[in-house]
């Protein structure tokens, strides 16, 4: 009996100084938390700061209605909402795909808009990547890898708004992790819950978990800058009929996003004949409203009117897609 007491206060202090083995992740886990929790370093540029009077709902209110904490408008011209979805838009995360995308949209009655959705934003590990260099030039040196400068850049450029402050950059940041994914929306063939777990209570090197975890969604969106058809009589050339009720979806998805009711530009569009005709006529233009023009390059901000249109990206739409698109267009005007 005087043998089995110390074995007995060894026994118990070793199992006090061990973690536990109760579950600490779970479906509904943020990837972002659990990416930490194995190991990987917080990432300054997306960490949540502390900032008086920030928060994810001021944050919310920011991205959805373009409000400020203190009143008025970060931008007169648009919302973050006037060119980004705020939920899952594509199909397959490991996959940038804009006809899985336009098919997901019409499923889903989601906007079919030119910039990537800001959920899973904080699980990027870049921003404004590819072409985007040839826009915005040295700019993008505080933006490409870090989650702030991407959001400045928005905000004064693309939004072409107010720069934000301390407190309404870091309430952006505070919501734009309520929209980060989540362990369930990874591919089912992505890393088990129980796994995950048990790395997590024996500790080490968990960097191949890590990395199995990453190959679930994209690290960067990419983005590659077209061109409008040489001869734009004769339009692109595809391999296919040209689809006039996929146009339709796009015009409805996408040009009357911000068009409808001038709800986020100065140029209206509707499901009029007038429109259907204008459209129509000035496609295969060389004017600043034809849409081969505007889809491929946007356009500039004018003198007085500072709003502008931002163009679709070969990652964002497709040539395809801008047939189908004068396809509809064409069937409904008038003959």
């Amino acid at each position: 009996m005087k043998y089995l007491l110390p074995v007995l206060l060894v026994s118990l202090f070793a199992f006090a100084g061990r973690p536990q083995t109760l579950p600490v992740v779970d479906a509904d886990t943020m990837v972002y938390d659990v990416i930490r929790s194995l190991g990987a370093p917080e990432r300054a540029d997306v960490m949540v700061r502390p900032v008086n009077g920030a928060s994810a709902e001021v944050g919310e209110r920011l991205v959805v209605e373009g409000l400020r904490p203190k009143g008025g408008k970060q931008s007169a011209h648009f919302t973050c909402i006037s060119c980004h979805n705020i939920v899952k838009e594509d199909p397959v995360l490991t996959d940038s795909d804009p006809i899985a995308r336009l098919a997901y949209a019409k499923e889903n009655n989601l906007p079919f808009l030119p910039a990537t959705t800001f959920w899973g934003a904080v699980n990027r590990e870049t921003y404004y990547n590819g072409d985007y260099k040839k826009k915005y030039g040295d700019l993008v040196k505080d933006a490409r890898r870090d989650l702030r400068g991407a959001i400045q850049l928005c905000a004064t450029e693309c939004a072409q708004g107010a720069e934000l402050n301390a407190v309404e950059m870091e309430s952006v940041v505070a919501y734009l992790h309520t929209l980060g994914l989540k362990l369930s929306d990874l591919p089912d063939s992505s890393v088990p819950v129980d796994k995950i777990n048990a790395a997590i209570d024996r500790g080490g090197d968990n960097s191949n978990l890590i990395a199995n975890l990453k190959e679930g969604y994209l690290l960067a969106s990419p983005a590659t800058f077209v061109y409008p058809p040489e001869d734009r009589k004769a339009g692109f050339p595809i391999s296919r009929e040209r689809d006039a009720a996929n146009g339709q979806a796009i015009y409805q998805l996408a040009c009357l996003h911000c068009h409808e009711e001038r709800k986020f530009s100065f140029f209206e569009l509707g499901e009029s004949q007038f429109h259907y005709d204008f459209m129509t006529k000035h496609f295969t233009q060389y004017t600043r409203y034809s849409t081969y023009q505007v889809s491929r390059y946007g356009t500039s901000p004018i003198p007085g009117k500072r709003a502008y249109m931002p163009h679709y990206t070969k990652e964002r739409m497709t040539d395809g897609q801008i047939e189908d698109l004068r396809a509809y267009l064409e069937s409904s005007a008038t003959k």
